[in-house]
């Protein structure tokens, strides 16, 4: 059970992560290009500095929060700060659904789901096999691998530093698209 549930939590990032961006300060740009600062009371700082892309780092939140837009933030800074940036949650945002203590890095796209989307995105994580954690044992429950295509899957995600997405299997020695073609759904990287 523990470990479907950090299944889904892990999947729920994976599908978040690629759609948010991180970095930024305060100050919050409006999509149509109007600025607008954060409340000094929302504990966001903003730096002054000669050239602030050198010390600042600048992401764009989405989603389920108060107040979308691109946003500035120290370097170093957490989901959570650009959280409370961008205004907080709104009232249908799934709050358990991001891992707000993550680190930003520049030029990233935050998105916040809505709790029901958090809810389908749950259950779409169930039962998957996550290929960049997954040992001999668990890799040889998926169609068409066996021990020795397994040790290759891990011999593979060891020298590249991991699969970037689940297509990625196909560059292991002797999976192809057939093999992946059975593997699609029952495969993640998150």
């Amino acid at each position: 059970m523990k470990k479907r549930i950090m299944g889904a939590v892990l999947y729920c990032l994976g599908l978040c992560l690629p759609l948010c961006g991180c970095g930024g300060s305060g100050d919050v740009l409006l999509i149509g290009g109007a600025e607008s600062t954060v409340p000094e009371e929302s504990g966001a700082e903003v730096f002054a500095s000669s050239d602030p892309e050198e010390t600042d780092i600048w992401v764009y939140v989405c989603g389920a929060v108060k107040e979308p837009g691109v946003v500035r933030l120290a370097p170093g800074s957490r989901w959570s700060d650009a959280l409370e940036a961008a205004g907080g949650f709104r009232e249908d945002a799934g709050r358990d659904c991001v891992n707000l203590a993550a680190r930003l890095s520049d030029g990233e796209k935050l998105y916040f789901p809505t709790a029901q989307e958090g809810r389908e995105q749950a259950e779409e994580a169930e039962g998957l096999v996550n290929i960049n954690t997954a040992d001999v044992s668990v890799l040889c429950t998926l169609p068409g691998i066996g021990e020795s295509r397994a040790a290759d899957i891990i011999r593979y995600r060891e020298s590249s530093g991991g699969f970037e997405s689940c297509e990625d299997i196909m560059k292991v020695p002797g999976i192809k698209e057939s093999v992946y073609g059975k593997l699609r759904d029952k495969i993640t990287v998150q």
